[in-house]
C-alpha cells in the first residue's frame, strides 16, 4: 500500500499527530509527506523520517501530481491554510483516490464546503462532533464520513509524584482566537486564592497580558511561557482549567487528553469538541457557562478525595484516545478505499480559482460576496492569504 499525504506542513499538532501514527504504523506500508511550505520547526518531520518515512517539501504542483498518480492512495491533510488550497484548484492532479483528514471542526468557521464530502472518496474528521455535519445529507454521503482522532495521551504514566507547582493549569494557545477570555474571570471570582499557571507563548501587549493585568486578583496568574515538556508542566497540577471559545476551531484538542491521561481533572465548557472528550461528573467537569467555572474549581479544591478520583477516570478514558487506535482505524478505512477505482477531482468547482475564492469559500455561503473583514495574520486569514500570494490580481477587488 502506497500512501501519499499532502500537507502544508508538519508542525503543532499535525505534525505530533503524525509522529505517533507513523511509530504504530507497520512498515510493509509506504508512505510519503510532501510539505507545501518550509518548516519553522522540523521536529516531528525528523520524527516521522526516522520511521523510515520519506518526508521532502513539494517541488511545485507539478511534482505534486505526479507522486498522486503513482499513490494508491492521496491523504491530504485538511485545513484552511493558503498552500493546500491551492494544490487542490490545481488542474493537475489527475485520478486519485482521495481521503481528507481534516484538522478543523468545520463546524464554525472556516467551514467545510458539504461538496467536497460528495467529491472525495472518504472524509475523516478528527472529532465525532463534525459527524453533525453530514445529519442532513444523504446516506451515500455520510456513509463516505468518519471519525479518527489525532490527539493522543502519555504512555508508560505509571505512578506519577504529587503535584507540587500551582494547582490549576492551562496549556495551549494563549490567544483570544481560542482561548475564553472568561477563564480570568472565572478565577478572579474564585473563593480559593490558588495560582494558577498558564503555560503557552504569550504576547506581553497583547489582548491576553492586558486581561490578566485587569484582573481584581492578578496575583492569582502566573505566565509560564512556551514549555518543551508539557508532560513535567501538566505533571505539577492537579486540576486542567480548558476554558475555550465556544466557536473555537479545534478537534481532537491534543492537550486536553494529556492532561487527562496524567490524571488531571478537566474543567472546560460545553463546546462539541470538549463535550466529545470530557464526561460532567464522570472524568470532569463541564461548565454550562463562564459563571458556573469559579464554583466548579472551588468544589475540586475543596474535595480533594472527589479531585482525586476523578483524575483516576480521567486517566483511564484517556487511554482510548491512543495512536494504535488511529492507525489501526486508518489502515481499516484505506483498505476500504483500495476497492474503489480512481476518479479526477474538480476541487476548483467547490473551493474556487483565486486565493479571494478560497478564503471566502472557509467563510460560509453567507460571505460569498463582499470584502472579508481584515484580520492580523493569524492562520487562515485574510492577511495569511495575501502573504501567500500577495500579487495576485484578485486583491484588486477589494483593494479598489
Amino acid at each position: 500500500m502506497n500512501i501519499l499525504h499532502v500537507t502544508a506542513h508538519l508542525g503543532g499538532g499535525v505534525g505530533k499527530a503524525h509522529a505517533a501514527l507513523s511509530a504504530a504504523m507497520p512498515p510493509s506500508i509506504r508512505r510519503t509527506y510532501l510539505l507545501l511550505e518550509e518548516a519553522r520547526d522540523r521536529r516531528y518531520a525528523d520524527e516521522i523520517a526516522d520511521h523510515g518515512v520519506e518526508v521532502r517539501m513539494a517541488r511545485g504542483l507539478n511534482d505534486i501530481a505526479a507522486q498522486a498518480a503513482q499513490a494508491d492512495i492521496v491523504q491530504v491533510e485538511f485545513w484552511n491554510h493558503p498552500r493546500l488550497y491551492e494544490c487542490l484548484a490545481s488542474d493537475l492532479l489527475p485520478p486519485m483516490r482521495s481521503v481528507f483528514w481534516s484538522h478543523v471542526s468545520g463546524l464554525f468557521r472556516p467551514v467545510i464546503d458539504s461538496r467536497l464530502f460528495e467529491t472525495v472518496h472518504r472524509f475523516v474528521f478528527t472529532t465525532p462532533a463534525s459527524l453533525a455535519l453530514g445529519r442532513a445529507l444523504p446516506e451515500s454521503v455520510k456513509a463516505r464520513l468518519s471519525s479518527i482522532g489525532s490527539g493522543f495521551g502519555f504512555e508508560n504514566r505509571g505512578e506519577t509524584a504529587p503535584p507540587d507547582g500551582a494547582p490549576i493549569c492551562y496549556l495551549g494557545t494563549v490567544d483570544f482566537v481560542k482561548m475564553h477570555p472568561g477563564l480570568f474571570d472565572a478565577i478572579d471570582g474564585m473563593r480559593y486564592d490558588a495560582i494558577v499557571a498558564i503555560w503557552g507563548a504569550v504576547d506581553p501587549e497583547g489582548d491576553v497580558a492586558a486581561r490578566a493585568r485587569a484582573m481584581r486578583r492578578p496575583e492569582r496568574v502566573m505566565f509560564m511561557g512556551q514549555t518543551d515538556d508539557p508532560r513535567a508542566a501538566l505533571s505539577a497540577s492537579r486540576i486542567f482549567f480548558y476554558l475555550l471559545q465556544p466557536d473555537h476551531y479545534g478537534t481532537a484538542e491534543n492537550a486536553l487528553i494529556e492532561a487527562m491521561s496524567l490524571g488531571l481533572v478537566p474543567v472546560v465548557l460545553a463546546n462539541p469538541a470538549e463535550q466529545a472528550i470530557v464526561t460532567h461528573g464522570g472524568d470532569g467537569l463541564v461548565a454550562g457557562s463562564v459563571a458556573d467555572c469559579a464554583a466548579l474549581l472551588d468544589g475540586l479544591l475543596d474535595d480533594p478525595a472527589r479531585c482525586a478520583a476523578l483524575g483516576r477516570v480521567a486517566a483511564e478514558r484517556a487511554k482510548s484516545f491512543s495512536a494504535e487506535r488511529s492507525a489501526d482505524a486508518f489502515l481499516r478505512l484505506w483498505s476500504e478505499v483500495l476497492r474503489e477505482d480512481k476518479r479526477k477531482p474538480d476541487f476548483a468547482a467547490i473551493i474556487g480559482a483565486t486565493p479571494l475564492d478560497w478564503l471566502r469559500s472557509t467563510q460560509g455561503r453567507a460571505e460569498t460576496s463582499g470584502k472579508p473583514t481584515a484580520e492580523r495574520a493569524a492562520k487562515g486569514t485574510l492577511a495569511h492569504f495575501r502573504a501567500a500570494f500577495p500579487d495576485h490580481s484578485c486583491w484588486t477587488e477589494l483593494d479598489g
